[in-house]
């Protein structure tokens, strides 16, 4: 009995040493040679592999990861002060396509590990648009990214981040190292390229200096670093940290994967050097050991081989390019869109061809493949079935639409949980960034005033000229497009219905943008062609004044600015030109401004009886009729309470052209 017992002891301590060069924690660090056996607190997709490899995200679409360390360690002296750490880990991004990746990871040092609200895709699992930048988010993160985010200001699709309670980095740099071996020369790195590669973070207390280093797999770690930073993080490090990795994928990106294969940390000192010999394979390097393995039968290998990677390429070319196309579908042929030809001309919807952020969904440049016309697609969710062929119908119907001033609605394509709508490409973007970016050339008044009259024309073409009423619900500055010459056109019409999908039709829905919404839509919900003017004399402030109908209080105000109100007391005072955006200068047609400064307040007035007509309005425009004088009593803060069968007796008398059809026994008595 004693002569089995001696080796079995033996054996066990044997197998319980060997683990421990595996994996080894302590108080103030830990390091993990591999991840077999390790003790992770995971989320979300992650998961440790039976070879001992910890996957943070797989090809699973519009998912986050998270991995911590489950115990919390000290980042404040007892002074109070930040203590120093430093950290080293080996990773690989392995993407389906050797072009494309989909979204990158991020080391993180966090006050919690719960990032249940926080969003995947761009935001990487760590926050979501509400606590983005907060300061009370406690993060500090280093980002891989292989996504260029507009959103973030990412400088390209291949970089590495310091980010501090916030996406976007507060320093940056594109992947690479400085080779000691080639006097210091920069060499890029390609995260998604599938090979190891070594991280190396460190981080002085003392003089709040963060360097970033990184290198390929086994090479010296190089005497420069990549990002090199003074950060404050006082306010940021609290006594007990969690520290781990987060990483997100996003619907309809390039399938990628996200490994960690090592990774090591110390407070105070210097993280142990891993041993390389130790770390688990990649899914791709046992691959290539297999294929040596069948070398016995090269035939049957090569066959094999052949098979397998048809079978996965037929696969995922499937489920890469799987879409939605039922029955019904089928008579509206010309109008459908596969998705294959979207992708690609989408380039995989990556983000650097990511031209538009909207309420529905992003909209992304294109070049379709059969025909090399260049298109923009707009992603939209829907979640629900309900309705869907009957939306659908309605796109089709939109499609028809046409006219100069209207964005052109090709057609659509429907895939899993989502829409995406195929427009033309207006290469000159929004009228909201010609106005209201700084940094852009200021735009002319001659260029304006064409681009509010073909606003108007298309707006009454939607009103009265097709076949049947479509109402905008949503006309504002960054909704009008311009083409290659300068020409305004009114686009995401229709998408309203689609915002409503899946809701109970007579419920109050308000549909629209603060500022540009008529008082009557905010109390009934209901839009109609004259919801649609009041959000064009709104349109028409902003155009001439250069300034958003609502902006926030300037410093040392407790007020907002409502557009509409400060032109209507500078009207009243005689000074309505004074109101014109200064960038336009001194050379400006006088009468012209005043004209469109006068129509934005009739458009807007709160009483919808007391609005004109879209034709109407392309009269007073192109000079065939006469604008009316405004009533003294114009959008005083007294109307609305007034019964409107008072107010508009005395708005008649001086204002007849205009609501000279309003039959004022039955207008009801105003809420």
């Amino acid at each position: 009995m004693q002569k089995i017992l001696l080796p079995s002891i033996f054996l066990v301590t044997l197998l319980i040493s060997r683990f421990q060069t595996f994996a080894t924690c302590s108080k103030d660090g830990f390091i993990f040679n591999g991840f077999t056996g390790a003790n992770l607190s995971l989320d979300g997709v992650a998961s440790i592999t039976s070879d001992g490899l910890l996957e943070l995200t797989n090809t699973t679409m519009s998912t986050k990861g998270h991995a911590f360390h489950p115990t919390s360690l000290s980042f404040k002296s007892r002074t109070g002060k930040p203590l120093s750490f430093s950290t080293t880990f080996v990773f690989a991004i392995i993407s389906a396509h050797p072009d494309f990746s989909g979204q990158g990871f991020a080391l993180v040092v966090s006050n919690t590990t719960n990032f249940s609200a926080a969003l995947a895709g761009n935001y990487l699992g760590l926050f979501n648009s509400n606590n983005n930048g907060n300061s009370y988010n406690h993060v500090l993160a280093v980002e891989l990214d292989t996504i260029q985010s507009y959103e973030f200001q990412d400088i390209d699709d291949n970089h590495v981040g310091i980010d501090v309670n916030s996406l976007r980095s507060a320093y940056s740099q594109t992947a690479g190292y400085y080779d000691a071996d080639s006097n210091g020369l920069f060499k890029n790195l390609t995260l998604h390229s599938g090979q190891p590669m070594q991280v190396w973070i460190d981080f002085n207390g003392e003089d709040m200096q963060l360097n970033v280093t990184l290198s390929p797999l086994q090479t010296p770690k190089p005497n420069r670093p990549l990002l090199s930073s003074t950060v404050d993080l006082s306010s940021v490090l609290l006594d007990s940290m969690y520290v781990g990795f987060s990483s997100s994928s996003t619907s309809g990106s390039i399938q990628t994967s996200h490994y960690i294969l090592g990774w090591s940390f110390k407070m105070n000192a210097e993280a142990e050097p891993l041993d390389y010999s130790k770390l688990p394979p990649l899914p791709h390097s046992k691959a290539r050991s297999k294929w040596k393995e069948l070398v016995i039968s090269p035939l049957a290998s090569f066959c094999f081989v052949l098979m397998v990677i048809g079978g996965v390429l037929f696969l995922l070319r499937r489920k890469t390019y799987a879409e939605l196309v039922e029955e019904w579908e089928l008579e509206y042929g010309p109008h459908h869109f596969s998705y294959r030809d979207l992708y690609r001309a989408t380039k995989g919807f990556k983000d650097e061809e990511l031209v538009g952020l909207g309420g529905f969904g992003r909209v992304y440049r294109g070049v379709l493949p059969t025909s090399n016309m260049e298109v923009a697609v707009k992603r939209v969710s829907h979640e629900s079935r309900q309705g869907m062929k009957e939306f659908v119908a309605e796109i089709v119907s939109i499609g028809q639409l046409r006219h100069r001033n209207v964005v052109q609605l090709f057609g659509y394509c429907r895939r899993k949980g989502e829409l995406l709508l195929v427009y033309d490409f207006m290469p000159n973007g929004s009228l909201d960034k010609l106005i209201h970016d700084p940094t852009q050339p200021a735009l002319d008044w001659t260029r304006r005033f064409q681009v509010i009259k073909g606003v108007a024309s298309g707006l009454l073409y939607l009103h009265e000229d097709w076949e049947r009423v479509v109402v905008h619900r949503d006309i504002k500055a960054s909704n009008v497009l311009l083409d290659g010459e300068m020409n305004g056109k009114l686009g995401d019409f229709g998408l309203a219905r689609l915002y409503d999908h899946g809701t109970d039709p007579h419920t109050t829905h308000v549909v629209g943008t603060m500022g540009y919404l008529a008082p009557e839509a905010a109390r009934t919900g209901k839009a109609t062609t004259k919801t649609d003017v009041f959000a064009f004399g709104a349109f028409l402030l902003e155009v001439a004044c250069g300034r958003r109908p609502v902006e926030p209080a300037a410093a040392g105000e407790q007020v907002q600015l409502v557009l509409v109100d400060w032109v209507v007391e500078h009207w009243k005072r005689g000074s309505v030109l004074a109101t014109k955006d200064p960038r336009l200068g001194e050379e400006y047609p006088a009468g012209e401004v005043e004209l469109v400064l006068t129509l934005g307040l009739l458009c807007s007035h709160p009483l919808p009886e007391a609005r004109p007509s879209m034709r109407q309005v392309m009269q007073y425009l192109d000079g065939s009729a006469a604008l009316p004088e405004l009533s003294p009593t114009y959008m005083s803060p007294s109307i609305l309470p007034l019964k409107r069968t008072e107010w508009l007796d005395d708005y008649i008398l001086s204002f007849p052209s205009s609501v000279a059809t309003v039959s004022t026994c039955s207008v009801s008595e105003g809420r």
